[in-house]
């Protein structure tokens, strides 16, 4: 089965703004580059993904994406998520890919072995495998097969929506729960989390 990841991912350098409390902007771009990279890295070593896709209108991040051996798309046009993501899982249909994986590119703790979890749980010919946040409200991974299965509603309590989209669609639907999935790094709270996490 031929997966890809699907990687959004916003301007480097006007990332984390809801951290300007505690970060400085050098700071919380140089902390949305090191997530990034992680994620990219743990997607490439993820055995049973083939490919990434990284989809954003900033130069820098898709020169990033591209070190880690991704292929990219330019984002154009007013930056709007689930648009971004519909023309990526278009240009995924069009290479005859078979399942896609969305995943944010700030989640700082996710492994390999999270990933290739997600994907072993989609094996049903028409499946949703979702992860939510700490706070069982957003999308933090969407696997996804075939691409297109559902639309995507990303925004607040866009877990809820996925959930009920795909069961609606007649989808084997799953959720995968895991602390390190859970964390992603928008708020002063989280990064505090994330800081005891790892240096505990």
């Amino acid at each position: 089965m031929s997966v890809w990841a699907i990687i959004p991912v916003k301007p480097l350098n006007r990332s984390k703004t809801r951290l300007a409390p505690v970060l400085s902007p050098a700071e919380r771009q140089k902390l949305a580059e090191s997530m990034f990279r992680h994620v990219l890295e743990t997607v490439r070593m993820t055995h049973n993904i083939l490919g990434t896709l990284v989809i954003s209108r900033d130069s820098r991040a898709l020169a990033i994406a591209r070190d880690y051996g991704a292929r990219t798309v330019q984002e154009s046009g007013a930056p709007e998520l689930n648009g971004a993501l519909t023309r990526a899982t278009q240009v995924l249909v069009r290479w005859h890919v078979r399942a896609i994986l969305v995943l944010p590119a700030d989640l700082p703790l996710i492994a390999p072995d999270d990933l290739a979890s997600i994907v072993r749980m989609g094996d049903a010919d028409r499946s949703v495998v979702l992860a939510t946040d700490q706070q069982g409200d957003g999308t933090n991974a969407m696997f996804m097969r075939p691409p297109g299965l559902i639309p995507y509603a990303y925004g607040i309590g866009s877990f809820e929506r996925h959930y009920q989209m795909a069961v609606e669609a007649g989808a084997d639907v799953q959720v995968y729960r895991s602390d390190r999935m859970m964390l992603d790094v928008d708020l002063p709270s989280d990064l505090e989390t994330y800081n005891a996490m790892v240096h505990s």
